[in-house]
């Protein structure tokens, strides 16, 4: 599915479409809708920073196992702009968190499942593992002192090193509970992105 926002061509992909539909089936729609919806802020983060720093996105590739944004001014941005990029991200869910929170001590109690989940989604985006903001952060931090492929290396064991403790959690969470399954699946889709992501940055 194809269709365009201003300059920008934004791909769905069918794989993703059927897992959503799927999602809404196994859990319930509230839940599902929070979820989305604070991906979709954490997203809007690193694209609310590229366009302000005059880096529009020529094309946004959602499949079940990557976000892809074509950014061909990635290699030649400062260091500050690419950082302030990935950052904004999980600062998006993390600003999101603070006023909902705010307005639910205010007695608005509907809205801390939602500020719940975005504290959840910009947390996890922060943990030092490749495919997430906290591991591009990393590797870009870490590629100013060393080369490249050192700094990819170095990413990548700290990477497995959090990977394999949250499976063996996400497996005693699903014996424990007998039906979640969420940690697990989030630790398939941390390896399986990793296998198939093939930009750097976002």
């Amino acid at each position: 599915m194809r269709f365009k926002i201003s300059s920008t061509q934004i791909e769905l992909s069918y794989t993703l479409i059927c897992f959503a539909a799927i999602g809404i089936i196994i859990t319930s729609f509230e839940d599902f809708l929070f979820c989305l919806l604070s991906l979709i802020i954490h997203e809007t983060g690193h694209l609310t920073a590229m366009c302000i720093l005059g880096f529009p996105p020529e094309r946004i590739k959602l499949s079940l196992f990557e976000i892809s944004i074509s950014d061909n001014c990635r290699y030649c941005r400062r260091f500050f702009d690419n950082f302030l990029i990935i950052l904004c991200g999980p600062l998006f869910n993390f600003i999101c968190f603070t006023l909902l929170y705010l307005l639910y001590l205010l007695h608005y109690d509907v809205l801390f499942p939602f500020a719940a989940v975005n504290l959840s989604v910009g947390l996890f985006n922060m943990l030092p593992v490749m495919s997430l903001d906290g591991g591009q952060l990393l590797y870009l931090i870490l590629s100013r002192r060393l080369s490249e492929k050192s700094a990819e290396k170095v990413v990548n064991i700290i990477t497995f090193i959090f990977i394999f403790p949250l499976a063996a959690l996400g497996f005693l969470l699903l014996f424990k509970s007998k039906y979640n399954f969420s940690l697990l699946f989030v630790c398939v889709y941390l390896i399986f992105s990793l296998i198939f992501k093939k930009n750097r940055y976002f």
